[in-house]
């Protein structure tokens, strides 16, 4: 087990180990406690022009040797990724969490 706040800033690589971002949080389903998706902050300068891009959290691998998860996407595909900007909670939106499940091709977690 590991607590939320060592979870938050950790890097994520896509798979030939190149950082793409880090983990800003995670959403936890109310219902079942299961993790869902971890938040990626992706992109930007010292916080400024930073994009959010919630990635199912069934798609990461912790991997120690880098210190981080790995996700099977590169940049690119990234880049057409469900996000947001940080301002609103776009889980309200139930369709939200079935976007981000649809691009990845991933099945809910609850």
């Amino acid at each position: 087990l590991i607590a939320s706040n060592k979870v938050e800033g950790t890097e994520v690589f896509d798979a030939s180990g190149q950082a793409l971002g880090t983990i800003h949080n995670f959403m936890v389903d109310k219902v079942t406690g299961q993790v869902a998706y971890a938040v990626m902050s992706f992109g930007g300068f010292l916080g400024i022009g930073e994009s959010y891009h919630p990635l199912p959290w069934k798609s990461l691998t912790y991997d120690p040797r880098l210190g981080g998860y790995v996700v099977d996407i590169d940049r690119d595909r990234l880049a057409d990724a469900p996000r947001y900007d940080g301002e609103a909670d776009p889980f309200v939106d139930p369709e939200f969490g079935a976007r981000v499940d649809g691009y990845y091709r991933t099945v809910p977690t609850s």
